[in-house]
This record gives structure tokens, C-alpha cells and sequence, in this order.
């Protein structure tokens, strides 16, 4: 049997089977997806308070780039927790850390997330697990997710063990009591750290 030679190759650069390949003169039933149905971007949506981002959230991030076209980057408004950086503020961080990156979109978004994740028109939620303490409440919000739209998936993602042990509370509270987050957060959270504590804004427990 010979090789199929396309004259175009489209994203993502697989055929789709019509009919039973018998022969060479059979090869024709080979179709371009995009002859089909247009290509869709593959989104994934990945919230979270991020009061502040650490380096453990930006390597879940990138780590999701290499599963999906495209990373939304859900920046939770909640006003029943009490927050050190305003919503604006954490987003404009999160903007500034992945200024380079095009295929990172960072959004605030309060009310259900399965409403935001069906108005952004993704399909899949990115988790990260630390440990197994995690597991009890990501799997209680999963189910819940799914009991109000079964066609959104939750993605569990496991952090680098550099990253394991790493939050956003652990970080403010090493920070206030004087110790080193260099390697932690990103540069611009390690320096908005700083404009809190001379504002003495920055306490343990916040």
C-alpha cells in the first residue's frame, strides 16, 4: 500500500476515516478534520484566589500549555475572604508574570465557575493536588461541578516537588515573620511583598 501525500497538513495534522481503507485507490476516504468541522482551540480554565500567585501555580500554568492550546486563568472575586491584594491587583500581577505568553488569558470571575468556564466556551478545569488533604474538598467540588454541567471535566495536576509543600498563606506568612520567599513567587509578587510589609499591611493570618 502507498503513502498518503496531503498537499495541506492541518491543525492538528490527523485524517479521519470514512469508509475501510481496501486499497491505494481507497486513500481518498481520507478526510481533513477542517473539511469537517472547523478546528476549535482546546481551552482549559484554571481558578483560584492566587492571594498571592506562587511559582507553584506558574508551573502548573506551563505545564498546561503542553495539554491545551490555551490557559484562562480564573482570578476568584470573593468578598467573604479577606484578601491582601485586591482582585485588580492580583490580576494585574498574573498579566505582568505571563506578559510573554499569548496563549495565557488571566480573568476575574465571581458566581459559579461552571458559568464561567461555559461563557469562555472551555471544557476542561485544571486542579493542582499538593497532597492528599487536598483530595477531599477537590473531589467534593468536582462532583458538585459536574452535578450542575456533566460536559465540564476537572484535570488534577500534581506540582513539582520543588512546589509540593507551597500556598499562598504559607508565603504571606514566612514574608511577615521575615523570612525568604526568592524562588517561591515570581519576582513581582516577591516585590509587592515588600510595598505591604512598609505599609504594614502584611500580618499573619491574612
Amino acid at each position: 500500500m502507498g503513502f498518503l501525500e496531503p498537499t495541506k497538513i492541518c491543525k492538528p495534522g490527523v485524517f479521519l476515516l470514512t469508509k475501510a481503507v481496501i486499497s491505494d485507490k481507497d486513500m481518498g476516504n481520507l478526510v481533513e478534520p477542517e473539511r469537517i468541522v472547523p478546528w476549535m482551540e482546546k481551552i482549559a480554565v484554571y481558578p483560584g484566589f492566587f492571594d498571592p500567585i506562587t511559582n507553584g501555580h506558574v508551573d502548573i500554568i506551563l505545564r498546561g500549555l503542553r495539554l491545551f492550546d490555551k490557559i484562562l486563568v480564573a482570578v476568584l472575586k470573593n468578598p467573604k475572604k479577606e484578601a491582601l491584594f485586591s482582585t485588580k491587583d492580583r490580576v494585574a500581577m498574573i498579566q505582568e508574570i505571563f506578559i510573554r505568553q499569548p496563549d495565557i488569558e488571566v480573568k476575574a470571575f465571581d458566581g459559579l465557575l461552571v458559568e464561567f468556564v461555559r461563557r469562555h466556551k472551555a471544557k476542561i478545569v485544571i486542579r493542582g493536588l499538593r497532597a492528599v488533604s487536598d483530595f477531599e474538598y477537590e473531589l467534593q467540588m468536582a462532583l458538585m461541578n459536574r452535578q450542575l454541567d456533566p460536559e465540564i471535566e476537572t484535570l488534577y495536576m500534581m506540582p513539582s516537588v520543588h512546589y509540593s509543600f507551597l500556598n499562598s498563606g504559607v508565603v504571606k506568612e514566612v514574608f511577615s515573620l521575615g523570612g525568604s520567599v526568592t524562588g517561591l513567587v515570581p519576582e513581582i509578587v516577591e516585590k509587592k511583598l515588600r510595598e505591604k510589609l512598609k505599609q504594614g499591611r502584611l500580618s499573619v493570618g491574612k
